[in-house]
């Protein structure tokens, strides 16, 4: 009998319910990949729409951004700077912190103590955007304007850094598992040369875990290149090209959500930015999600 046909009949003789459960579960999956399908389509359906009306020479080697003004430009990279500058000031502030956390709650902390602290760290990933976006312009950057001369209200610092602890517990969940999956025989092995656990931790285990730590900080970034709130409320809509953390900056994130407040016409070439926008970011947190990926499965080869 053919392969196929035992299949077939395996298939078959199943009850009703495991079978239903297969469909169930398949069409699960398949919503999600049509889904994702379908967020592609538009984005280069209307990005190719744009790209016809604006050429590629405008669009990367332009650096004016102001395509709802009289005189228009369409220079992505203000908007690419003021992404990249309050993500890397965000970071900055998450992997030193995320690490540092990690480590205890994995080397350090009672196996209580761990239970505990972790949620509480975990808690962080569930306060919503919105309110950490008016916590940096409300709180955070009049602290830091008696610290930084000539600091905006507006500015690319307060929101990064706040946009740093958002995405500290991504960081230090991951990170923590990655450090906690460690093999204890190698912990073991170290201290019976004779090392310390201070040093059993910074040269075996973190080495260990790098592949893991690496893709926890590469999803970090991702998340933060595609956070709007915080950036919107905090870091200003002005798109300057410029690394000044001091000044108001807008990010491409808070630039889509400014055109699609409902005041631009939709079809028109200002409508049609947003897609432009929206297909370049998609492409850098794509880029990342692949190197991602690659470091998980090589821990896992390596584990």
């Amino acid at each position: 009998m053919p392969v196929s046909e035992a299949a077939v009949q395996l298939d078959q003789a199943r009850p009703i319910s495991e079978r239903l459960i297969k469909y169930v579960l398949f069409a699960c999956g398949a919503i999600s990949i049509a889904t994702t399908a379908g967020i592609i389509f538009v984005l280069l359906f209307e990005t190719i729409a744009f790209f016809r009306r604006v050429s590629f020479g405008q669009f990367f080697l332009d650096t004016q951004w102001t395509p709802l003004f009289a005189d228009k430009h369409f220079g992505i990279w203000p908007l690419v700077a003021g992404t990249f500058l309050t993500s890397g000031i965000a970071i900055v502030t998450a992997v030193p912190l995320g690490l540092l956390a990690a480590l205890y709650l994995s080397e350090y902390a009672k196996a209580g103590l761990r239970r505990v602290l972790k949620p509480m760290l975990e808690i962080l990933a569930g306060i919503p955007t919105v309110v950490y976006g008016y916590f940096a312009l409300m709180m955070v950057t009049p602290f830091l304007q008696h610290l930084v001369p000539g600091l905006s209200g507006f500015n690319a610092l307060g929101a990064g850094l706040v946009m740093g602890v958002m995405i500290l517990p991504i960081i230090a969940s991951l990170s923590e598992d990655a450090i906690y999956s460690v093999p204890a025989n190698l912990r073991e092995a170290a201290y019976a040369l004779g090392a310390t656990k201070l040093s059993t931790t910074f040269q075996v285990v973190l080495p260990s875990a790098f592949s893991g730590i690496g893709a926890a900080v590469i999803l970090g970034i991702s998340r933060a290149l595609g956070e709007t709130m915080i950036v919107a409320i905090a870091a200003g809509q002005q798109p300057v090209f410029t690394l000044d953390p001091r000044v108001p900056i807008e990010t491409m994130t808070a630039y889509i959500v400014q055109v699609s407040l409902g005041d631009t016409p939709n079809g028109t070439l200002e409508y049609q930015t947003i897609f432009a926008v929206g297909s370049l970011l998609f492409a850098f947190t794509f880029l990342l999600n692949i190197v991602a990926h690659r470091l998980r499965k090589r821990m896992a080869g390596g584990a």
